[in-house]
């Protein structure tokens, strides 16, 4: 069984057991989060499409820590001016790992 769910406006799909990276929220290790916006579900029964998502689904998590994602370099060049910045960001995420997928 996996689903297909939006957050942040980038869309995962995910299975129990599964874990994933999403945007920084506020929140402690062990905590749960519910995801309600569930555009499809595939399970034994078949596949549920939503429009746009499917009724009473929801996707509970439950969240492991922060992590912090790669480097990205952004660099700053004027030709002939004797101007170079060089700065860099790691953009941090919330790990979580998905406990349940609920048809309703």
């Amino acid at each position: 069984m996996y689903a297909i769910i939006e957050e942040s406006g980038r869309q995962f799909r995910v299975e129990e057991g599964q874990q994933l990276e999403v945007d920084y929220r506020e929140a402690t290790a062990g905590d749960q989060i519910t995801f309600d916006r569930v555009l499809a579900v595939r399970s034994d029964d078949g596949f549920k499409v939503g429009q746009p998502t499917v009724e009473g689904a929801s996707v509970t998590a439950q969240i492991v820590g922060v992590v912090q994602g790669e480097k990205l370099v952004v660099q700053k060049f004027r030709r002939r001016k004797t101007y170079r910045r060089k700065t860099g960001h790691r953009q941090l995420y919330t790990q979580v790992k998905i406990a349940k997928i609920e048809l309703g």
